[in-house]
């Protein structure tokens, strides 16, 4: 039976159940791995958008949905932040499903008194404030991307390969993706500064980070489609961000080579024999 780690709260966002692109399994083993007293979804949980367009919900999505609802039975506070894919849950704020509450954006004090402002961010993007078909088409394109990005990471494997994004990569060459992630982080450092807060969580723009900027503290909770990334904060109110990608890759090394000793021991005592 796996023994979770506890935290005082997890954030994550930017799930996007319904889609081929949701990591789900390694989002069901991060579950798993980790409890908290209070868990924040902020934002684009599920993919309203795509669901119109084609239906797509295997077991893993529930299975995901099932485990946070077992987690809100158990005593986890969890509240739920809509972001612009799943903008229908913003017809229910205040509203309670399963002991998970509908909130359109939060103030989180740490353990140590720090204020942070906790919002999914797409407020703060014009292109999806001031031109929605562009963010529709720019969402198609993003979703291909995705789709090749599974095939690639499918034949990696085939190799011996561990998960890679090749979507995330290729963001982070593009100039005009660049300047977008820095115009968004300053919108958001902002936006904390006009809340009297000392720091911004938020999510949206799939880019996981957690610095310092203009004064305030900037963090983003990446994505489970292309980073795999959740923030925690620890008992003293200190935040931590994890790539569950990379902490799968390095759990599955120390496995490979705690095995490694046992099979060189028993071929010893064959040859000994």
């Amino acid at each position: 039976m796996i023994k979770a780690k506890h935290h005082k709260t997890i954030f994550i966002s930017d799930v996007h159940l319904g889609t081929r692109g949701c990591q789900a399994e390694m989002l069901l083993d991060f579950l798993r791995h980790n409890d908290a007293d209070k868990i924040y979804l902020v934002g684009d949980i599920f993919d309203g958008w795509r669901m119109k367009k084609a239906f797509y919900w295997p077991q893993t999505h529930n299975d995901i949905v099932q485990k946070l609802l077992r987690k809100a039975r158990k005593g986890t506070e969890i509240i739920y932040i809509p972001g612009n894919h799943d903008e229908m849950l913003r017809g229910f704020l205040g509203t309670h499903f399963g002991g998970i509450e509908v909130r359109d954006r939060d103030i989180h004090i740490s353990a140590d008194g720090t204020k942070y402002l906790v919002i999914h961010g797409d407020q703060f993007d014009m292109v999806v404030m001031g031109a929605k078909w562009l963010a529709h088409a720019g969402d198609w394109a993003y979703d291909f991307l995705l789709w090749f990005n599974g095939w690639f990471n499918r034949v990696r494997r085939l190799w011996g390969g561990q998960y890679w994004s090749l979507s995330k990569w290729a963001k982070l060459r593009v100039k005009q993706a660049v300047n977008f992630i820095g115009d968004f982080e300053d919108a958001l450092a902002t936006e904390a500064k006009k809340s009297r807060v000392d720091g911004v969580i938020c999510g949206h723009i799939h880019h996981a980070a957690l610095h310092d900027l203009n004064g305030v503290r900037y963090v983003n909770t990446g994505d489970w489609v292309e980073s795999c990334t959740a923030i925690f904060e620890d008992e003293n109110g200190k935040l931590h961000l994890v790539d569950w990608a990379d902490e799968m890759r390095l759990r599955n090394l120390r496995l490979l080579a705690a095995s490694v000793p046992q099979q060189t021991d028993t071929k010893n005592e064959q040859t000994a024999a």
